[in-house]
């Protein structure tokens, strides 16, 4: 294999697909990303055996070949060559050569026939949608994903597929978000399916924000996503998600309006003197007001007083304040609304005038 090729042609394309490979990768070849070059483009794959990206890009080469580079330290080298240097990669018997200007390293690879690959698989549906409003809907529940519980379900997203709707869920035990997208065409689709952690991650950073249409591809275990140049796929965690329906409580009667940016000022003013552990904040509220008190182990305390629109009985409850603060941060709304259906209930959180999104944040005892 030989090519001539510019630094940033390569570059891009393995600096976008290299956020799968772990660096404490116990396989070998798994630090590697394999390189196909046929007789007019490049592909470049990278897998972590949950997660696989693979790019291509055109590109006619000297000698075509297939070889995997050690993906850290090919990028690396790529990095530290000065914006604009044509790059010339040379592979022989396991030993590829790199030169650049005066610069010349010699790396060794491994070979293409031990690298995994997910050619077989089948995929049987397809939902399409544009890209931005799936960015949107994924971004507004990702932070309620669980992280590293033993209830392995926890730690990913729900995409549920109901026919002209689509919801992604994320929880973690002590709260839930629930983001709801109307499609504009009737998928015919009745399916969940759970996204593990990491590729939620790896595909927030792909996902361009814009409407162009995207199609997810499904099949029993696995997702695929093509964007653009690049193919998403990961394997879904089996599992059972909990019934996110019957978590989110209805519209309670004790509601309070109130300024979305002004409250979470508030709530990060009084946080700094919160626990590290428990981030316990107490709520209490009377007619047009609501009390923030924290209180710490060394006998500290931070008040904060909110005006809000709230007319009814006066009632105390407590929450994590980091909680609260990351479903108030995910809200586009300049107004947000809080209800309760009892004063020891969780608090149901949405934009003042838009139910596209609802987040529950359960109780604590403070």
């Amino acid at each position: 294999m030989k090519l001539v090729i510019q630094r940033e042609q390569l570059m891009k394309p393995l600096q976008a697909i290299i956020g799968v490979i772990d660096r404490t990768q116990t396989l070998p070849i798994l630090a590697n990303v394999k390189c196909v070059v046929s007789e007019d483009e490049i592909t470049l794959t990278t897998t972590d055996l949950e997660i696989e990206l693979t790019c291509s890009f055109p590109h006619i080469p000297i000698e075509q070949g297939a070889v995997t580079f050690p993906a850290r330290k090919l990028f690396d080298i790529l990095k530290a060559l000065p914006d604009g240097i044509e790059v010339q990669i040379e592979v022989s018997d396991l030993r590829a050569t790199i030169t650049a200007g005066r610069s010349r390293f010699t790396l060794s690879c491994l070979s293409v026939d031990d690298y995994p690959v997910s050619d077989h698989l089948e995929f049987e549906k397809t939902l399409t949608l544009p890209k931005n409003e799936l960015r949107k809907l994924i971004e507004r529940v990702a932070f309620s994903m669980a992280v590293s519980d033993v209830r392995y379900f926890l730690n990913g997203l729900l995409l549920d597929v109901n026919g002209t709707q689509l919801n992604a869920v994320a929880t973690d035990g002590h709260r839930l978000s629930v983001s709801y997208l109307e499609l504009s065409e009737t998928s015919g689709l009745q399916k969940q399916l759970i996204i593990p952690r990491k590729g939620v991650e790896e595909l927030l950073k792909l996902i361009e924000n814009e409407s162009a249409p995207l199609h997810l591809e499904l099949s029993e275990n696995h997702l695929r996503v093509e964007l653009g140049s690049i193919v998403f796929t990961t394997k879904l965690i089996d599992g059972k998600f909990p019934d996110y329906n019957r978590v989110v409580p209805p519209l309670g009667d004790k509601i309070i309006v109130a300024d979305r940016q002004g409250l979470i000022e508030a709530l990060t003013r009084a946080s700094v003197l919160s626990q590290d552990k428990f981030r316990g904040i107490r709520f209490t509220l009377s007619d047009y007001l609501l009390k923030l008190q924290v209180n710490n182990p060394e006998q500290e305390q931070a008040e904060e007083e909110v005006e809000v629109n709230y007319q009814g009985e006066s009632f105390a409850t407590a929450f994590n304040v980091g909680y609260l603060i990351d479903a108030l941060k995910a809200l586009d709304d300049d107004m947000v609304r809080l209800s309760f259906t009892a004063t020891n209930s969780s608090c149901l959180i949405q934009n003042s005038d838009s139910d596209s999104v609802r987040y529950v944040v359960m109780p604590m005892r403070l």
